[in-house]
């Protein structure tokens, strides 16, 4: 499966009343494994941006000056994540953002051009309810170092969600260990002898409550439950 962890920076907190995107990070997934391909651009917003915007992320009207506008990286973007899963914090204000650009240069909405989107957000309030899930307590939580992060930036945010992302997934990995080339000969040295195991059957509430496990983490990957793919 290919996902794009995707973040964005903008002139300000509301999209209605005319906040732009400026600067876009998208980090590549493919079977849960970071690739070099990622997509970072900054945009010239054409208008001001709000003080307390450039306190968090740092981007001035001036530096943005010479960059491009979005409708002049529109059909990148849109090519980059033609058919992923998009996996995004706090996903619908992200979406609002892109939908309004998107809609500006008369290319539609995310969902038209992506395979679907996971709020990691959404996903780590069911994992920790009652917690505080910031991307920064949530690298904290899963041991993802965040000691770069003086400020936010797209590109930076989307490599520290990736991390966070694939940590809080973690339990549909592979269901075989990844072992090293230093470790093949020790792999195959070992033999079980399986016509001593004992197999011990699933009751009926067993197979229902396992069923329903599998029905939660269907719903939390975004239909991405490896355990359904097996044979």
């Amino acid at each position: 499966m290919r996902q794009i962890v995707l973040d964005t920076e903008t002139t300000g907190l509301n999209a209605k009343l005319g906040d732009r995107v400026i600067e876009l990070g998208c980090i590549e997934l493919l079977s849960r494994r970071v690739t070099d391909n990622h997509f970072h651009r900054y945009v010239n917003p054409e208008r001001d941006i709000e003080q307390g915007a450039v306190q968090v992320h740092g981007l001035t009207r001036e530096f943005l000056a010479d960059k491009p506008r979005f409708a002049d990286i529109a059909a990148e973007l849109i090519d980059y994540v033609r058919g992923a899963q998009l996996v995004i914090h706090n996903a619908d204000f992200d979406v609002e953002f892109l939908d309004r650009e998107l809609g500006l240069c008369g290319l539609g909405r995310l969902s038209e051009h992506a395979a679907g989107v996971v709020d990691t957000l959404a996903l780590a309030r069911e994992l920790h309810p009652g917690k505080r899930n910031s991307l920064d307590a949530l690298c904290e939580r899963y041991g993802v170092s965040n000691a770069h992060r003086t400020l936010h930036g797209a590109l930076l945010d989307a490599r520290l969600l990736a991390e966070v992302y694939l940590a809080m997934t973690r339990g549909q990995d592979s269901l075989t260990m990844d072992f090293g080339a230093a470790d093949e000969a020790a792999r195959g040295s070992l033999r079980l002898e399986v016509s001593k195991l004992a197999v011990l059957r699933a009751s009926r509430a067993e197979i229902e409550a396992h069923e329903k496990l599998l029905d939660g983490i269907d719903k939390e990957s975004g239909g991405a439950c490896v355990w359904r793919r097996l044979p």
